[in-house]
């Protein structure tokens, strides 16, 4: 269960915080959801960016693009400092990051400074999301980590819908420049909440004593793994085809007429399955499914819903609804498939669970930049490109899928 005891963890912690796993869960929760927040809560504002700044609609969404590509590059190198140092400052550091990043945001006046800015609250955000996930493989072990994990993506899973609902309104009744606003806010929140509540993680032997050679050696060590890399694989794959979503239904829908306001009950359709699907894989998983059955079972749901998306659309089905409704399955999917698949890659070597978690989310972050670039390049009258695009990713991680369960 999520409030038992912890087992033995890799990092020593402090005993107030194994004796609050709840709060200590939570805590973690809030740092890993902070970069998809900063991510979406702009998102339903990106339509009306172009008339705001005088600037085509390829540079806003190189501004996404950018965004997730500073998220992506950063967690390598936190990981990886983070193995060596120890978790705690690395996230210190790293909020201060994103707090900058959103103040400098909020006082754009130009779409370039506004891209700058998002590069470098991306950057900082990253923090959370590797330092959280090296975290939970610190402190948990086995199946109790993969359901940690889902208990994890159903609570994030949330945040997407929650953050543009909140983004739109925002938007519409104060201005852009609030959203930013909030996410500086936010940054000084989860700061405090992480100097005082998060566990003084002592970093292992290995990680202290490793110089710029040994962290090397570490990546290195990790890139000759077949299974880590067909992970890694499947992970980034999966993350191109949301990110694409993320990044094309918000102008899809608005060359349907709908108001940044209202873009996020349409958009929100596969992060609320995405929670049923983690519920699903928690039940699964205490029914004595395997992860490889799990994956499997999410890769089927995915590719129906995305393929459904395309058939509608080219039969000229071109509503708002058409396109969220069958992306509950991709939605769905994402959840069943997305904790094993992240269990699975910071579990292989635990001395070098940070470094792992940070490749991981490395290529997460790039190949969703690129999905986030290339549809702001495709036409968006309809759904069509967009759920090629999205299909392609997929259908990617689905080869790598296969090769994964060809091996031993």
């Amino acid at each position: 269960m999520i409030g038992g005891p912890f087992p033995p963890p890799s990092m020593p912690v402090s005993p107030a915080a194994a004796a609050r796993p709840a709060w200590l869960v939570a805590n973690l929760v809030a740092q890993l959801a902070f970069g998809l927040l900063a991510m979406t809560i702009c998102l339903p504002s990106m339509q009306d960016w172009p008339t705001q700044f005088g600037a085509t609609q390829a540079q806003v969404q190189l501004g996404f693009g950018g965004y997730v590509a500073a998220y992506g590059v950063a967690q390598l190198v936190y990981g990886a400092v983070s193995d060596r140092i120890g978790r705690k400052p690395v996230l210190l550091a790293g909020l201060l990051l994103a707090f900058a990043g959103s103040v400098a945001a909020a006082l754009s006046t130009d779409i370039w400074a506004l891209n700058l800015a998002r590069l470098v609250q991306g950057a900082g955000c990253a923090a959370g999301m590797v330092i959280g996930r090296a975290m939970v493989q610190d402190l948990f072990t086995g199946g109790e980590r993969t359901r940690v994990m889902a208990f994890i993506g159903m609570m994030m899973g949330l945040c997407p819908p929650a953050a543009m609902l909140i983004g739109g309104q925002v938007h519409a009744r104060v201005g852009w420049q609030a959203n930013f606003v909030v996410m500086a806010l936010l940054a000084v929140g989860l700061f405090v909440a992480a100097w005082r509540g998060l566990p003084a993680m002592r970093p292992s032997a290995q990680g202290q004593t490793a110089g710029l050679r040994q962290l090397v050696a570490g990546y290195v060590q990790l890139g000759r793994e077949p299974s880590f890399v067909l992970h890694v694989a499947i992970l980034a794959m999966t993350a191109a085809s949301f990110y694409t979503f993320l990044g094309g239904a918000p102008l899809v829908l608005a060359n349907y007429g709908v108001r940044p306001e209202r873009i996020g009950l349409y958009v929100m359709c596969p992060p609320v399955a995405y929670v049923f699907g983690n519920l699903l894989t928690q039940r699964l998983l205490r029914n004595g499914r395997s992860d490889g059955f799990l994956m499997v079972a999410g890769h089927a749901s995915t590719l129906t819903g995305i393929v459904t998306v395309l058939l509608l659309g080219l039969a000229g089905v071109h509503t708002p609804l058409a396109l969220a409704l069958p992306l509950l399955l991709l939605g769905i999917g994402h959840g069943l498939l997305l904790p094993p698949t992240l269990t699975g890659t910071v579990g292989l070597v635990p001395a070098l669970a940070g470094s792992a978690a940070a490749v991981a989310g490395l290529m997460q972050q790039l190949t969703g930049a690129v999905g986030g670039i290339v549809v702001g390049l495709v036409p968006l009258q309809g759904p069509v490109w967009l759920a090629l695009l999205m299909l392609l990713f997929s259908g990617l991680g689905f080869v790598a899928q296969l090769a994964l369960s060809r091996k031993p």
